[in-house]
């Protein structure tokens, strides 16, 4: 099952719609840490949800999704950037984890934040509570509260694949009446409402549509590849190093017995570095130290 986003349309009704299909992409985030099987479920349909809502966005930069918590879950946090390259991380107290928790027992007051960073123009910021049954709600309510267009999300993930379909209705063109496109829409989400968890990861995206829209005008479009990659290099820990002053670097080097490592947290890559690394860096030598440790 290849790792995609799909748009579709109805070519009868003012909505629009995606669906996300992550498998390798989700094993590769699951490969770098040992989450509970609970973490890891919240963790592939976070991923989920920012590769849909990526596909209904036109920018160039980075999405990041982060939810915050006081509870056994205090970090999931997600980045997907507009060339659809995904990275994650949970944070979580394993002892106080049962399994099959929800999102409630998880990740009490919670918070979730949507960050909009793009490459050009102005940082977007809004901020939802994870108040709902599971993420899907919550995000669904995040979208109604900030007054943008209706949508609705549905999510789901077992540690081996992360799945979701998103819904979303279009400013009045097709359909005029107000009635009439509220009873499209509803009869749209209705349909959805029937998805099982087991046909959203265990059927290809096409199939999915094909079993609840065969009776609509549905117009695909072409699938858009998802990825993992890490985001993090060899220069951006040498800018940390670089940030804390020449003095404090080598004090650092000392203290740690003649190295010091910077550790990726979404990836675990290491970047080492030694007395000779610093004095390069703080002398305008660069970022390519001998002492790196590849990928």
């Amino acid at each position: 099952m290849s790792d995609q986003t799909q748009r579709f349309l109805f070519d009868d009704s003012d909505v629009r719609g995606e669906i996300a299909t992550l498998g390798d992409s989700y094993l590769h985030v699951l490969a770098k840490h040992s989450y509970p099987e609970p973490v890891a479920q919240l963790l592939g349909e976070l991923l989920a949800a920012a590769a849909l809502l990526v596909g209904t966005l036109k920018f160039d930069g980075l999405l990041v999704l982060q939810a915050r918590s006081s509870g056994a879950v205090p970090l999931l946090m997600v980045e997907c950037s507009s060339e659809r390259e995904v990275r994650g991380i949970a944070r979580y107290h394993a002892e106080q984890i049962a399994p099959g928790a929800s999102l409630a027992e998880l990740m009490p007051e919670g918070m979730l934040a949507i960050t909009i960073d793009p490459a050009n123009g102005q940082r977007y910021q809004g901020i939802v509570g994870l108040d709902g049954v599971n993420l899907a709600e919550c995000l669904t309510n995040y979208f109604a509260a900030s007054e943008q267009l209706p949508t609705r999300f549905w999510l789901n993930a077992d540690s081996r694949r992360a799945c979701g379909l998103l819904l979303q209705q279009l400013p009045a063109d097709r359909i005029t009446d107000p009635e009439e496109r509220e009873a499209s829409w509803q009869h749209l989400r209705t349909l959805a409402d029937t998805l099982t968890a087991e046909e959203l990861l265990g059927l290809n995206g096409e199939t999915v549509l094909h079993r609840l829209y065969h009776e609509e005008q549905l117009r695909l479009f072409e699938p858009r590849p998802i990825q993992f990659r890490c985001s993090c290099s060899r220069e951006r820990s040498a800018r940390a190093l670089v940030s804390l002053g020449r003095h404090d670097a080598e004090q650092l080097v000392a203290e740690q017995g003649g190295t010091v490592s910077i550790d990726c947290q979404f990836c675990n890559h290491k970047y080492t570095y030694d007395a000779a690394d610093i004095a390069q860096l703080f002398a305008g030598g660069g970022s390519d130290a001998p002492s790196d440790t590849r990928h």
